[in-house]
C-alpha cells in the first residue's frame, strides 16, 4: 500500500504530470502548467529543484548557464505550491543537492529521487531522515543496484528511528526520447515480483502509448513530462512531453484501462446474469416421448430452453420412465419421471 498525502494508489492511479524545466524558468509559464495539468486529469505536478552549480561541473558552461535560465527561487516553489494546492493536485519535486532537502520536506508529502542520484547515498541518506515516501526512479540500473538502494533506505530508517515510510521504484530508461525497442516495459512485471513495493513507470517515450500500457501491466504510478506546446523551444524535454490534449488523453484512457482490467476475481458478471438463461444449455425430449417409456441416452437433446435441466444431471434422468407424455423439446425433469427399473 503506497499513500502520497492523501491519495492512495492501491485504489487509483497516481499520474503526475512532470513539468520538470519545461517552464524554462518563467514563474507565469510554471504556474499556468499546473492549472493545465490539474485541468488534464493529473493527480500530481512535479518541479526540479536545483542548485546549478552543486548538479554540473563549472567546467560545463552551457549546461551551467541554462540551469541557472530554468532554476526557480525557494519563494517561488512555495508560491507554486499554494497553487497546486488551489488546484487540487499533489505537488512533489526532486531535490538535486543536499541543500535542497529540508526545504522541500516543508512542501513536498513525498521525495522523488531521479535516476542519476538513485546511487548518491548521501542525497538518500537525507531524503531518508525526513520520514517521508520515496518515489525511486531506476534508469541506468540494475536489479541488484536498486537492491541496494531499497536497502539503504530501510537501513538508513532503521538508523533513524523511524518507522518506515512507502517507497515505489519506478521503472525508467534514461533516454531521450526513448526509442520502442528499448521501453521494455515487461520489467515493470519483474520489479513487482522481486521488490515487494509499490511499482510505477517514468516514461521518456514520444506519445502516450507506453504510459498507458504501463499501467496495464500494473504500474501504479506513472510520471510523464509535460508541457505547454512541444515545438515551445528548442529545450529537448518539450518534444518527448505530452501537451495538455496528450495529458487528458492519457488519463482517461489509463482509468479505461484500469475499469477493464478489474479486480481479476473469476465469477458471474452482473451484466451477464440476464444472458445465462438464455444462452446456457438445458436438457429435453430428442422425440416425442410416451408415457411409460424408459428414458435413454437418444431420447435426449441439449438446447438453449431458459429454463430445466443444466447438462450433467443426465444422470437422474436415464433409466427411468416417464409417468406422462413428452413433447419434443420439452425440457425432461426428474418430477415427471416414475423410479428407475
Amino acid at each position: 500500500m503506497m499513500k502520497i498525502g492523501a491519495f492512495d494508489t492501491d485504489r487509483e492511479v497516481l499520474v503526475i504530470a512532470e513539468i520538470g524545466n519545461n517552464h524554462e524558468g518563467s514563474y507565469a509559464l510554471a504556474e499556468e502548467l499546473i492549472g493545465r495539468a490539474a485541468g488534464a486529469g493529473a493527480g500530481a505536478v512535479k518541479f526540479q529543484a536545483i542548485i546549478p552549480d552543486k548538479l554540473v561541473s563549472p567546467s560545463d558552461k552551457a549546461r551551467l548557464a541554462q540551469l541557472q535560465r530554468f532554476q526557480l527561487r525557494p519563494e517561488q516553489l512555495e508560491r507554486l505550491k499554494v497553487t497546486a494546492d488551489r488546484e487540487g493536485v499533489l505537488f512533489l519535486a526532486t531535490p538535486f543537492a543536499l541543500e535542497c532537502v529540508p526545504f522541500l520536506n516543508g512542501l513536498v508529502p513525498a521525495f522523488k529521487i531521479a535516476s542519476g542520484d538513485n546511487n548518491f547515498f548521501p542525497l538518500l541518506a537525507a531524503v531518508a531522515e525526513t520520514g517521508k515516501p520515496v518515489l525511486l526512479s531506476t534508469g541506468m540500473t540494475s536489479l541488484q543496484e536498486i537492491d541496494t538502494a531499497i536497502s539503504f533506505f530501510q537501513n538508513a530508517w532503521k538508523d533513524f528511528g523511524i518507522a518506515p515510510p512507502p517507497l515505489a521504484v519506478l521503472h525508467c530508461v534514461v533516454c531521450y526520447p526513448t526509442p520502442p525497442a528499448e521501453a521494455n516495459l515487461l520489467a515493470i512485471r519483474t520489479l513487482q515480483q522481486l521488490t515487494g513495493v509499490t511499482v510505477g513507470y517514468s516514461d521518456h517515450t514520444l506519445g502516450i502509448e507506453a504510459a498507458v500500457l504501463a499501467a496495464a501491466l500494473g504500474a501504479r504510478i506513472i510520471e510523464k513530462h509535460f508541457t505547454i506546446d512541444k515545438n515551445f523551444s528548442e529545450f529537448r524535454d518539450h518534444q518527448l512531453s505530452a501537451n495538455p490534449e496528450e495529458l487528458r488523453e492519457m488519463v482517461e484512457r489509463i482509468g479505461e484501462g484500469q475499469l477493464l482490467l478489474g479486480d481479476g476475481g473469476k465469477r458471474v458478471m452482473d451484466c451477464e446474469r440476464e444472458s445465462l438463461p438464455r444462452v446456457r444449455r438445458s436438457i429435453v425430449a430428442a422425440r416425442p416421448i410416451a408415457a411409460g417409456e424408459v428414458i435413454s441416452w437418444d431420447d435426449l437433446n441439449w438446447v438453449r430452453l431458459g429454463h430445466g435441466l443444466a447438462p450433467g444431471a443426465e444422470g437422474l434422468l436415464l433409466g427411468r420412465r416417464a409417468r406422462s407424455a413428452i413433447p419434443a423439446g420439452e425440457a425432461i425433469l426428474p418430477a415427471g419421471l416414475g423410479e428407475a427399473d
